[in-house]
């Protein structure tokens, strides 16, 4: 079974882009939220803290909403 639908490519700056949008505010949101309750920790503690909810609330959130909602802006036609 053949389809005629033209080659679609991910277009890597694109994808950065669309990613850049909703990891923003999330990784600004969690450090307000971390902020406080973490005062007088080292920044590689904060770090340590922070990094494994980001990653896979990124990984298992973010990035299929991206993929999903914002299909179209990043594949581009090849």
């Amino acid at each position: 079974m053949s389809t005629n639908a033209p080659a679609r490519t991910l277009s890597k700056p694109r994808l950065a882009l669309a990613m850049l949008v909703p990891v923003y505010p999330f990784i600004t949101a969690l450090l307000y939220i971390v902020m406080p309750l973490t005062e007088g920790w080292q920044i590689w503690q904060r770090t340590l803290l922070i990094a494994p909810f980001m990653v896979v609330s990124i990984i298992f959130v973010i990035a299929p909403m991206v993929q999903k909602h914002f299909a179209r802006f990043i594949l581009r036609s090849a």
